[in-house]
């Protein structure tokens, strides 16, 4: 079973961390990684840019729209994922209590129900 572990943070929360704190995220991340691709549980990670970098594109009667901005407000964000293949929902949760965002905001578990890829 292959499931997102899908992370969320709060941009006011990330910048009241300290140098220091966010270097312990990032080196969670590092040690989170080693662990499921030791375990052959990684299939792939992503981090993503802040809302305030984003494009936001719509057809309408095709005409073509772009702007410039989130296209869900709010005060939490999505910033990346895991793609995980595990035999359960359980371990897929268990991972996901080993990122070390879930200290700070949430980790989201969510099955994947399609798969495609390049090939």
């Amino acid at each position: 079973m292959k499931f997102l572990l899908i992370m969320h943070m709060n941009p006011a929360l990330w910048e009241k961390l300290s140098a220091e704190e966010q270097q312990e995220v990032f080196d969670g991340h590092d040690r989170f990684q080693e662990i499921i691709r030791a375990s052959g549980e990684m299939v792939g990670t992503k981090a993503l840019d802040f809302p305030a970098n984003t494009t936001r594109v719509t057809v309408r009667d095709g005409s073509v729209e772009v702007a410039d901005g989130p296209y869900v407000p709010g005060e939490t964000f999505l910033c990346g994922y895991y793609v995980v293949e595990v035999a359960s929902k359980e371990r897929a949760v268990e991972l996901a209590a080993l990122i070390p965002d879930a200290k700070l905001t949430t980790v989201e578990v969510r099955e994947v129900i399609h798969d495609a890829g390049a090939e």
